[in-house]
Protein backbone atom coordinates (compact mmCIF):
# COMPACT_ATOMS: atom_id res chain seq x y z
CA UNK A 1 0.00 0.00 0.00
CA UNK A 2 1.44 3.24 -0.87
CA UNK A 3 2.11 6.04 1.48
CA UNK A 4 0.11 9.62 1.86
CA UNK A 5 3.58 10.87 0.60
CA UNK A 6 3.86 8.75 -2.75
CA UNK A 7 0.03 9.12 -3.34
CA UNK A 8 0.63 12.86 -2.92
CA UNK A 9 3.93 13.32 -5.11
CA UNK A 10 2.32 10.45 -7.91
CA UNK A 11 -1.16 13.19 -7.97
CA UNK A 12 1.87 15.98 -8.31
CA UNK A 13 3.43 14.70 -11.65
CA UNK A 14 0.58 13.74 -13.19
CA UNK A 15 -1.27 17.37 -12.94
CA UNK A 16 2.19 18.83 -13.76
CA UNK A 17 2.14 16.49 -17.15
CA UNK A 18 -1.75 17.29 -17.74
CA UNK A 19 -0.99 20.92 -17.57
CA UNK A 20 2.15 20.97 -20.05
CA UNK A 21 0.13 18.33 -22.40
CA UNK A 22 -2.85 21.33 -22.34
CA UNK A 23 -0.85 23.98 -23.27
CA UNK A 24 1.11 22.22 -26.05
CA UNK A 25 -1.87 21.41 -27.83
CA UNK A 26 -3.10 24.95 -27.39
CA UNK A 27 -0.04 26.34 -28.99
CA UNK A 28 0.08 24.09 -31.71
CA UNK A 29 -3.88 24.94 -32.39
CA UNK A 30 -2.62 28.65 -32.17
CA UNK A 31 -0.17 28.28 -34.96
CA UNK A 32 -2.60 26.07 -37.44
CA UNK A 33 -5.30 28.92 -37.03
CA UNK A 34 -2.90 31.82 -37.86
CA UNK A 35 -3.43 33.22 -41.26
CA UNK A 36 0.04 33.35 -43.88
CA UNK A 37 1.90 36.39 -43.12
CA UNK A 38 1.28 37.70 -46.73
CA UNK A 39 -2.14 37.10 -46.34
CA UNK A 40 -2.48 39.17 -42.96
CA UNK A 41 -3.57 43.33 -43.33
CA UNK A 42 -1.78 45.25 -40.69
CA UNK A 43 -3.73 48.22 -39.68
CA UNK A 44 -1.50 51.72 -39.23
CA UNK A 45 0.19 51.83 -35.77
CA UNK A 46 -2.04 54.21 -34.17
CA UNK A 47 -0.97 55.80 -30.55
CA UNK A 48 -3.22 54.55 -28.13
CA UNK A 49 -5.51 57.17 -26.46
CA UNK A 50 -4.58 58.93 -23.84
CA UNK A 51 -6.75 60.54 -20.59
CA UNK A 52 -6.90 63.83 -19.99
CA UNK A 53 -4.56 64.73 -17.88
CA UNK A 54 -5.82 66.45 -14.96
CA UNK A 55 -3.70 69.26 -12.87
CA UNK A 56 -1.45 69.01 -9.75
CA UNK A 57 -3.15 69.37 -6.69
CA UNK A 58 -1.01 68.14 -4.38
CA UNK A 59 -1.82 65.04 -2.71
CA UNK A 60 -4.77 65.00 -5.13
CA UNK A 61 -2.58 63.89 -7.91
CA UNK A 62 -1.17 61.16 -6.12
CA UNK A 63 -4.01 59.62 -4.14
CA UNK A 64 -6.58 60.20 -7.42
CA UNK A 65 -10.11 60.21 -6.28
CA UNK A 66 -9.25 59.74 -2.33
CA UNK A 67 -10.27 62.85 -0.29
CA UNK A 68 -9.51 66.78 -0.94
CA UNK A 69 -6.63 69.30 -0.81
CA UNK A 70 -7.11 70.63 2.83
CA UNK A 71 -8.09 74.32 2.39
CA UNK A 72 -5.84 77.51 4.08
CA UNK A 73 -8.36 77.60 6.77
CA UNK A 74 -8.45 73.63 7.93
CA UNK A 75 -4.58 74.04 8.05
CA UNK A 76 -4.38 77.27 10.13
CA UNK A 77 -7.10 75.43 12.37
CA UNK A 78 -4.63 72.37 12.80
CA UNK A 79 -1.27 74.53 12.54
CA UNK A 80 -1.30 76.15 16.31
CA UNK A 81 1.16 74.53 17.80
CA UNK A 82 3.71 76.99 20.21
CA UNK A 83 7.02 76.09 19.72
CA UNK A 84 10.05 76.59 22.83
CA UNK A 85 11.23 79.45 20.65
CA UNK A 86 7.81 81.18 20.57
CA UNK A 87 7.80 80.80 17.40
CA UNK A 88 3.75 79.96 16.71
CA UNK A 89 3.35 82.19 19.62
CA UNK A 90 -0.31 84.42 18.92
CA UNK A 91 -0.51 88.67 20.07
CA UNK A 92 -2.64 88.44 23.45
CA UNK A 93 -2.28 89.55 26.73
CA UNK A 94 -3.89 88.42 30.14
CA UNK A 95 -3.34 89.67 33.63
CA UNK A 96 -3.18 86.93 36.81
CA UNK A 97 -5.83 88.41 38.42
CA UNK A 98 -7.86 87.22 35.57
CA UNK A 99 -6.42 84.09 34.98
CA UNK A 100 -7.81 83.71 38.84
CA UNK A 101 -11.30 84.58 37.40
CA UNK A 102 -10.62 81.34 34.93
CA UNK A 103 -8.91 79.25 37.15
CA UNK A 104 -11.78 79.31 39.68
CA UNK A 105 -14.91 78.57 36.82
CA UNK A 106 -12.68 76.15 34.76
CA UNK A 107 -9.79 74.42 36.06
CA UNK A 108 -10.07 74.74 40.09
CA UNK A 109 -12.90 71.24 40.08
CA UNK A 110 -9.84 69.30 38.64
CA UNK A 111 -6.47 71.02 39.19
CA UNK A 112 -7.48 72.17 42.90
CA UNK A 113 -8.05 76.07 44.37
CA UNK A 114 -4.17 76.25 44.56
CA UNK A 115 -3.22 73.69 42.13
CA UNK A 116 -2.70 70.93 44.37
CA UNK A 117 -5.52 68.80 41.98
CA UNK A 118 -7.31 66.72 43.44
CA UNK A 119 -7.51 62.72 43.99
CA UNK A 120 -7.33 62.03 39.95
CA UNK A 121 -4.90 64.08 38.63
CA UNK A 122 -0.97 65.04 39.83
CA UNK A 123 -0.52 68.38 41.52
CA UNK A 124 0.18 71.44 38.80
CA UNK A 125 1.98 73.52 41.91
CA UNK A 126 4.99 72.78 44.69
CA UNK A 127 8.31 71.94 45.38
CA UNK A 128 9.71 74.78 43.94
CA UNK A 129 11.76 77.51 45.85
CA UNK A 130 13.21 81.05 45.10
CA UNK A 131 16.63 79.60 45.32
CA UNK A 132 15.33 76.94 41.91
CA UNK A 133 14.21 80.41 40.41
CA UNK A 134 17.61 82.12 40.75
CA UNK A 135 19.29 78.90 40.00
CA UNK A 136 17.52 77.62 37.18
CA UNK A 137 17.40 74.19 38.38
CA UNK A 138 15.08 72.30 41.03
CA UNK A 139 16.89 70.82 43.24
CA UNK A 140 14.41 68.64 44.97
CA UNK A 141 13.95 66.68 41.55
CA UNK A 142 16.79 64.68 42.69
CA UNK A 143 15.66 64.48 46.85
CA UNK A 144 14.48 60.68 46.32
CA UNK A 145 12.83 62.14 50.21
CA UNK A 146 10.63 64.75 48.67
CA UNK A 147 6.97 62.64 48.12
CA UNK A 148 6.05 64.14 44.77
CA UNK A 149 6.83 65.15 41.10
CA UNK A 150 4.71 68.73 40.41
CA UNK A 151 4.51 70.02 36.57
CA UNK A 152 6.22 73.17 37.68
CA UNK A 153 9.29 71.43 39.22
CA UNK A 154 9.79 69.54 35.82
CA UNK A 155 8.70 72.64 33.55
CA UNK A 156 11.80 73.62 31.40
CA UNK A 157 9.90 75.36 28.66
CA UNK A 158 7.23 78.42 29.19
CA UNK A 159 5.63 77.32 25.63
CA UNK A 160 4.79 73.89 26.99
CA UNK A 161 2.46 75.20 29.69
CA UNK A 162 1.08 77.53 26.90
CA UNK A 163 0.61 75.48 24.18
CA UNK A 164 -0.98 72.39 26.81
CA UNK A 165 -3.46 74.95 27.95
CA UNK A 166 -4.59 76.62 24.65
CA UNK A 167 -4.80 73.17 22.77
CA UNK A 168 -6.48 70.69 25.40
CA UNK A 169 -7.99 72.71 28.36
CA UNK A 170 -10.17 72.68 29.83
CA UNK A 171 -11.21 69.03 30.28
CA UNK A 172 -14.20 69.32 28.58
CA UNK A 173 -13.92 71.91 26.54
CA UNK A 174 -10.78 72.24 24.68
CA UNK A 175 -9.56 74.84 22.67
CA UNK A 176 -12.86 76.86 24.11
CA UNK A 177 -10.25 79.80 25.84
CA UNK A 178 -9.43 82.45 23.69
CA UNK A 179 -5.70 83.88 23.65
CA UNK A 180 -5.74 85.91 25.91
CA UNK A 181 -7.52 83.48 28.35
CA UNK A 182 -4.41 81.67 27.54
CA UNK A 183 -2.20 84.26 29.02
CA UNK A 184 -4.27 84.78 31.81
CA UNK A 185 -4.10 81.14 32.98
CA UNK A 186 -0.96 80.87 32.73
CA UNK A 187 0.17 83.96 34.37
CA UNK A 188 -2.17 82.59 37.46
CA UNK A 189 -0.45 79.66 37.36
CA UNK A 190 3.21 80.94 37.34
CA UNK A 191 1.49 83.26 40.06
CA UNK A 192 0.51 80.38 42.17
CA UNK A 193 3.81 78.71 41.85
CA UNK A 194 5.68 81.74 42.81
CA UNK A 195 7.37 82.67 39.61
CA UNK A 196 4.85 86.01 39.21
CA UNK A 197 3.61 88.79 41.45
CA UNK A 198 -0.54 88.74 41.14
CA UNK A 199 -0.27 92.17 39.59
CA UNK A 200 1.52 91.02 36.24
CA UNK A 201 0.30 90.99 32.77
CA UNK A 202 1.85 88.21 30.89
CA UNK A 203 2.03 88.78 26.53
CA UNK A 204 4.02 87.82 23.70
CA UNK A 205 6.35 90.61 24.41
CA UNK A 206 7.31 89.72 27.58
CA UNK A 207 7.23 85.66 27.32
CA UNK A 208 11.31 85.54 27.12
CA UNK A 209 11.97 87.30 30.27
CA UNK A 210 9.32 84.94 32.10
CA UNK A 211 11.17 81.79 30.21
CA UNK A 212 14.17 83.08 32.33
CA UNK A 213 12.28 82.84 35.78
CA UNK A 214 10.90 79.28 35.33
CA UNK A 215 12.59 77.05 38.64
CA UNK A 216 13.44 74.34 36.46
CA UNK A 217 14.66 76.36 32.87
CA UNK A 218 18.33 74.41 32.65
CA UNK A 219 16.53 71.72 33.95
CA UNK A 220 15.91 69.20 31.06
CA UNK A 221 18.29 66.37 30.06
CA UNK A 222 18.71 64.16 27.21
CA UNK A 223 21.29 62.10 29.10
CA UNK A 224 18.50 58.98 29.93
CA UNK A 225 17.68 55.95 28.62
CA UNK A 226 14.83 57.58 26.75
CA UNK A 227 16.63 60.14 24.14
CA UNK A 228 19.55 59.77 21.78
CA UNK A 229 22.76 60.65 24.39
CA UNK A 230 25.13 58.74 25.84
CA UNK A 231 22.65 57.14 28.33
CA UNK A 232 20.85 55.62 25.60
CA UNK A 233 22.69 52.52 25.81
CA UNK A 234 26.59 50.84 25.17
CA UNK A 235 26.29 51.46 21.51
CA UNK A 236 27.08 55.30 22.69
CA UNK A 237 29.75 54.41 25.43
CA UNK A 238 27.02 54.51 28.30
CA UNK A 239 27.37 51.28 31.34
CA UNK A 240 23.64 49.84 29.91
CA UNK A 241 20.98 50.97 27.90
CA UNK A 242 16.98 52.00 27.77
CA UNK A 243 15.31 49.39 30.67
CA UNK A 244 13.34 47.51 27.66
CA UNK A 245 13.83 44.01 27.94
CA UNK A 246 11.54 43.31 31.00
CA UNK A 247 13.47 40.91 32.22
CA UNK A 248 12.61 39.06 36.19
CA UNK A 249 14.94 40.79 38.83
CA UNK A 250 16.19 36.94 40.29
CA UNK A 251 18.66 38.23 42.99
CA UNK A 252 17.60 38.73 46.74
CA UNK A 253 14.24 36.54 46.13
CA UNK A 254 12.34 36.47 49.03
CA UNK A 255 11.17 32.47 50.12
CA UNK A 256 7.46 31.92 49.99
CA UNK A 257 4.58 32.90 47.93
CA UNK A 258 4.41 36.55 47.10
CA UNK A 259 1.27 38.69 48.86
CA UNK A 260 0.12 42.06 48.41
CA UNK A 261 0.96 44.36 50.84
CA UNK A 262 -1.24 46.97 50.40
CA UNK A 263 -4.86 47.43 49.35
CA UNK A 264 -7.68 49.71 49.22
CA UNK A 265 -9.08 50.24 52.68
CA UNK A 266 -13.35 48.87 52.71
CA UNK A 267 -14.41 52.92 53.32
CA UNK A 268 -12.49 54.07 49.89
CA UNK A 269 -14.72 50.97 47.66
CA UNK A 270 -16.78 52.12 45.60
CA UNK A 271 -16.58 55.56 46.67
CA UNK A 272 -15.98 56.47 43.03
CA UNK A 273 -17.60 53.52 41.39
CA UNK A 274 -16.14 50.38 39.68
CA UNK A 275 -12.58 51.11 38.72
CA UNK A 276 -12.50 48.77 36.46
CA UNK A 277 -15.33 49.48 34.27
CA UNK A 278 -13.77 53.12 33.81
CA UNK A 279 -10.64 52.43 32.01
CA UNK A 280 -10.45 52.66 28.08
CA UNK A 281 -10.52 49.89 26.08
CA UNK A 282 -7.20 50.17 24.91
CA UNK A 283 -4.03 48.39 26.03
CA UNK A 284 -3.74 46.00 29.14
CA UNK A 285 -4.29 47.66 32.48
CA UNK A 286 -7.10 47.20 33.92
CA UNK A 287 -8.36 48.86 37.51
CA UNK A 288 -9.30 46.75 40.19
CA UNK A 289 -12.72 45.77 40.34
CA UNK A 290 -13.76 48.09 43.39
CA UNK A 291 -17.43 46.47 44.80
CA UNK A 292 -16.42 44.53 47.03
CA UNK A 293 -13.99 43.53 49.72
Amino acid sequence: MCSWRERWRCASVTLTLALALAAGLGAAAGAFAQPPAAAMKVAPATAAPKRAAKPEAGLEATFEGIGRAATAAELAAWDIDVRPDFKGLPPGRGSAARGQVLWDAKCANCHGVFGESNEFFAPLVGGTTDADIALGRVTRLTDEAYPARTTMMKLAHLSTLWDTIRRAMPWDAPKSLSDDDVYALTAYLLHLAGVLPETFVLGEHNVRQVQQRLPNRDGLTTQHGLWPGTGIGPLRGAPRGPDVRARACMTRCLPGEPHVASSLPAHARGLHGNLAEQNRRVGAQRGIDTRGP
